[in-house]
């Protein structure tokens, strides 16, 4: 039979936040692959859990050659426990291609779900969390930052970034740049943590505050696009649209609600358009 591999979410502050499941697979997992093995000493002593298992590290320098390592142990059988630094594995930390690799391999992945920095974030933002997009980290050459921000100015929904502390303030800035200075924002800091903060307003506002300079764990939560204005169409310019649909073959009801979908207008006011250009000859 072939093993399972687990992907556990860790604290990513409060180590009392440590889901019951996680002491369970760390006391039973055949191997444990952390993405810093000092850091794991020091959680399973606070959470007083002792690994039975073999302990080894799994991060970016090594995944690629520990990869085929980890899946040979999983194709014996073994129970692999992954689990990151703070929060999610995969989740802008090590995980995905051992994930991938499993899954290619036919060997059965499961979760250990725990905290969260994006969704405890977007939860304490205040902004709007129906819909929303994780980013990640920008990158950190400032042209390559500026050209990606770029290609998500017009992004409707709420979006997720991490960012480090000495590179935030001109992270803000370019954000005020490429998606407007009042633009709504929130960063959230230490989370779950003593001294946890959420500074809100706009993208100008927390870029000037954060020019003094801050510290920490940051999550970076901003507000979608808002929508676009609807384009002024007279109602000359609204039969029109309406003819040239009916003359393509579509019944003019369908033609009527197909323009006032396109301007996001009223359907009765294009209809209205249409009669009044009728009586008009």
């Amino acid at each position: 039979m072939t093993g399972v591999l687990v992907l556990a979410g860790t604290p990513i502050g409060d180590v009392g936040d440590a889901p019951p499941r996680l002491l369970t697979e760390l006391a039973e997992a055949d191997v444990v692959a952390a993405e810093d093995t000092r850091r794991l000493r020091r959680l399973t002593q606070a959470l007083g859990v002792a690994p039975t298992g073999r302990v080894v590290s799994y991060f970016e320098g090594n995944e690629v050659a520990r990869t085929p390592e980890l899946v040979e142990a999983l194709r014996g059988g073994a129970r692999v426990l992954l689990v990151t630094d703070a929060g999610m594995p995969s989740v802008s930390d090590p995980g995905y291609r051992l994930v991938d690799a499993a899954v290619a391999a036919g060997i059965r992945v499961t979760a250990v779900p725990g905290p969260s920095a994006v969704l405890t974030a977007l939860a304490l933002s205040g902004l709007p969390v129906d819909r929303f997009t994780f980013e990640g980290f920008l990158p950190r050459k400032a042209g390559d930052r500026a050209r990606q921000l770029a290609t998500i100015a017009a992004e409707p929904r709420t979006m997720v970034f991490f960012e480090a502390p000495h590179r935030i303030a001109e992270t803000l800035a370019a954000m005020a740049e490429a998606f407007g200075g009042d633009r709504p924002g929130a960063v959230c800091r230490e989370l779950t943590k003593t001294y946890e903060e959420v500074r809100r307003g706009p993208l100008a506002e927390l870029a000037a505050w954060a020019a003094d300079g801050v510290k920490g764990e940051i999550t970076v939560v901003v507000a979608g696009a808002p929508p676009a204005a609807p384009e002024a169409v007279g109602p000359a310019e609204l039969a029109r649209r309406v003819a040239v649909r009916e003359e393509a073959g579509e019944r003019r009801k369908e033609a009527i609600a197909a323009v006032a979908a396109e301007l996001g207008l009223p359907k009765r006011e294009v209809f209205d358009a249409v009669v009044a250009a009728k009586n008009a000859g």
